[in-house]
């Protein structure tokens, strides 16, 4: 079986990151997707966020009609601040086997990987696929990978990449969707329609909770 961990604080989730998720199932042929709704990312300050257990809903509701996705409360269960690592070690412990485990990130996220929890150790771990709108032929990877690339001892190996692990990293280009979390939460502070930017459900969720 082959497993995506599609992590972020889903505040709140919306169409973009449902496709990219999508794409990067299709492309690499991924049997499930976890949504991981981080209770609390070391990298947000807390007061941006809705409660934990209202953004682990609204994944729950986005991903419903989706038999490949899955809405995972590992993290809003676990106390204290939501690391990537711990998360990674919990499904390498806990999935039925043979596994293999891929993290799913965004070109920014990877940029930073090495502000991240024991990144070392992470891609030791786990295949990461990388979803980008700046890849082409011509250019490969995002440039502001490139340092990444070095860092974390990856290779080319025909369209993807290897650590000295064997775990491997692709890049996978996917539909950009000109949405955010953060454009959303303003409209809603400007009492502004939030309609076709995120699943009806979800919408109905946010106005029945009178969240943001």
């Amino acid at each position: 079986m082959r497993v995506g961990l599609f992590g972020g604080s889903f505040n709140p989730i919306h169409f973009g990151h449902l496709r990219a998720a999508e794409e990067v199932r299709e492309a690499l042929h991924l049997d499930l997707v976890y949504f991981v709704p981080a209770a609390s990312p070391p990298h947000k300050a807390e007061g941006e966020l809705a409660p934990a257990e209202h953004r682990l809903a609204m994944v729950r509701l986005a991903t419903k009609g989706n038999r490949h996705f899955m809405a995972s409360d590992v993290e809003v269960r676990r106390s204290g601040r939501s690391y990537t690592i711990e998360t990674i070690r919990y499904y390498l412990a806990t999935l039925r086997q043979p596994a293999t485990l891929y993290v799913l990130m965004g070109a920014d996220q990877f940029a930073e990987l090495d502000t991240w929890k024991n990144p070392d150790e992470l891609v030791q771990l786990t295949n990461i696929a990388v979803h980008t709108r700046q890849m082409n032929a011509e250019s490969g990877p995002p440039r502001v990978s490139v340092a990444a690339l070095k860092r974390f001892g990856y290779t080319q190996a025909d369209d993807h990449y290897v650590q000295s692990s064997g775990q491997t990293l692709s890049f996978v280009e996917t539909t950009y969707f000109p949405i955010s979390a953060t454009e959303i939460r303003q409209k809603l502070q400007r009492g502004e329609s939030i309609n076709y930017l995120l699943p009806g459900d979800v919408v109905d969720y946010i106005q029945r909770h009178a969240l943001y």
